[in-house]
């Protein structure tokens, strides 16, 4: 009976911490291609560069591959390249998801690229005012999660932990210990 009880106390665990891992989101892109595509980084700045991938290793994509999207100028990746680089344009909008449209042989796959509301370093430089400190400290949550998320997911694990070891130290009359 006791091992009863500490398989139920770990299945217990097992299964808060599994509870309190993020949820995935589905896209909704149903995008099937003989070739894959992808750009990297997928969140990226206003005026940053970005890496356009194209996998032609099983023969999906023989000729020229066009790169559309409305956030850079149109791009030709050519046959026998499988990558090219674009710099974002800086009037993005931060926060907003742009759909990136690869094109190769009449079939076409599309996928997101997040614009963050961080901008990258301007080349020309901007003169320091020495009398105004750094605003260290200021911020909103961690990777996207807020302190009512952050609170749950502890309190679940906690919750768990703690169950787990209840169950497991009590004793009972019924295994006749």
């Amino acid at each position: 009976m006791r091992a009863i009880r500490v398989a139920s106390a770990a299945l217990l665990g097992v299964t808060a911490l599994t509870l309190s891992a993020p949820a995935a989101v589905a896209k909704g892109d149903n995008d099937v291609t003989p070739f894959g595509f992808s750009v990297l980084p997928s969140t990226i700045a206003p005026g940053g560069q970005v890496a356009l991938l194209l996998e032609r290793d099983h023969g999906g994509c023989k000729g020229s591959a066009t790169v559309t999207s409305g956030v850079f100028d149109t791009i030709t990746i050519p046959p026998r390249k499988s990558q090219a680089t674009v710099v974002v344009d800086w009037d993005a909008r931060p926060g907003a998801v742009y759909r990136v449209t690869f094109t190769c042989d009449g079939v076409n796959g599309s996928t997101g690229l997040t614009i963050s509301g961080l901008r990258p370093l301007d080349p020309t430089p901007v003169p320091l005012e020495p009398d105004r400190g750094v605003h260290a400290g200021e911020g909103g949550s961690l990777a996207g999660f807020d302190a009512k998320e952050l609170g749950m997911g502890a309190l679940l694990i906690v919750g768990s932990v703690g169950a787990a070891y209840y169950f497991s130290r009590r004793r009972g009359g019924e295994d006749g210990a």
